[in-house]
């Protein structure tokens, strides 16, 4: 931490810092090197080169093509343009979307659209972990499925889901798959090759570049068609001068993952248990959520006979989320956690510890600390 009056960042999993080398990657592009990429002066020709040097870069951390990536504004664009694509490409007989009922709200709602478009939505439950049934999943994939979409890191929980498995259901059944990998990307590998998926999405601002950028993997030989209508950029499927400084950025934080991926995951996935056997010392009853096949950084816990946010507001000295939303002073359990089968009363004690490259030993060693503390406070009022 820069700031030692700051709290202790632990909501990597919201978002990332923009890393110092994708900022020094991207400024030259917001000063001198300011030309668009559709022209062909010099300026033109070198922000052109820029972006497909970044597009070599996101292709290389996926195992795509660089033909196969799409630039988008951010992860929802991405799996917008994914999901409603397939679905409005589909032959007249397939009208089924299968997926599962721990999805980001950027699939959700695609889903839910399609729904009211006609299609029939198949939403496949978990087990008490968060791991998708796949024997239901297999029984939902079939002739009549337009496309399977899921998530492969739980944003809340951490859960990876059995991706390959869908995938191979999905290529059985001719169907394809698209896969919201936006909370994996730089976390642990990412192969669509391997996984023989048709589709991912990507959000720049998780992976340490900055927000309001992400990308589109789509497989060569399909034709979707594009959310909006323009120019030529990105192939005609993206349409929209290119945002060359962000492109850049991203490309930068995807050389910079690649580079760094097994050694972050080892790191943070050290400290991740260390925290967790900090806490479970100091709070009993305290509750680990998400099974053994979880994202490295990300600890998911259930606090007992107390409100998620209630502790966070106990304990300023960390910065954390909880999957719930407060209104009006009410608290409403999250989504996930109840897809879960947990009871609403516990689902209300969730908190969501998600590390990154910031956090060292004695951030952890602290933080758990004003856990301790602020749970007992609130224990004690």
């Amino acid at each position: 931490m820069t700031n030692a009056d700051a709290p202790i960042y632990l909501d990597y999993n919201g978002t990332t810092p923009v890393a110092p080398e994708v900022l020094d990657a991207m400024l030259p592009f917001l000063r001198e090197q300011f030309g668009n990429a559709s022209s062909t002066t010099p300026l033109g020709r070198t922000a052109r080169s820029a972006i497909e040097n970044a597009r070599a870069e996101v292709a290389a951390l996926i195992g795509a093509r660089p033909e196969e990536i799409i630039f988008t504004s951010g992860g929802t664009e991405a799996s917008n343009h994914a999901i409603r694509g397939f679905a409005a490409a589909a032959p007249a007989h397939r009208r089924r979307i299968v997926t599962s009922t721990v999805e980001h709200p950027a699939t959700e709602m695609p889903c839910r659209r399609l729904a009211h478009e006609g299609f029939v939505v198949n939403r496949i439950g978990v087990n008490g972990d968060g791991v998708i049934d796949l024997a239901a999943a297999g029984s939902a994939i079939d002739g009549e499925t337009a496309l399977v979409t899921v998530i492969h890191a739980q944003n809340e929980i951490g859960t990876l889901e059995p991706v390959e498995a869908l995938a191979a259901a999905a290529r059985a059944a001719g169907a394809p798959i698209h896969v919201d990998a936006s909370q994996s990307i730089g976390k642990v590998p990412v192969d669509v090759a391997a996984w023989g998926i048709d589709a991912l999405t990507l959000a720049g601002h998780k992976l340490y570049a900055p927000k309001g950028i992400g990308a589109l993997f789509l497989r060569s030989g399909h034709v979707i068609p594009a959310t909006t209508d323009g120019a030529g950029q990105e192939g005609g499927r993206r349409p929209g001068t290119e945002n060359v400084p962000y492109i850049v950025g991203l490309g930068r934080a995807c050389r910079i993952a690649r580079e760094r991926l097994a050694e972050d995951a080892r790191r943070v996935a050290a400290l991740k248990e260390s925290l967790w056997q900090l806490l479970a010392a100091g709070v009993p009853g305290l509750r680990r959520l998400g099974g053994a096949r979880t994202l490295p950084n990300t600890l998911s816990l259930l606090f007992p006979d107390t409100i998620g946010n209630d502790l966070l507001d106990a304990t300023p000295a960390i910065a954390a989320s909880t999957g719930s939303a407060c209104h009006a002073g009410s608290s409403k359990p999250s989504a996930i956690v109840l897809a879960l089968g947990i009871a609403p009363d516990s689902a209300l004690g969730a908190v969501r510890l998600s590390l990154g490259r910031g956090i060292g030993a004695a951030e952890i060693e602290t933080a758990a600390r004003a856990l301790i503390a602020g749970y007992a406070s609130l224990r004690q009022s």
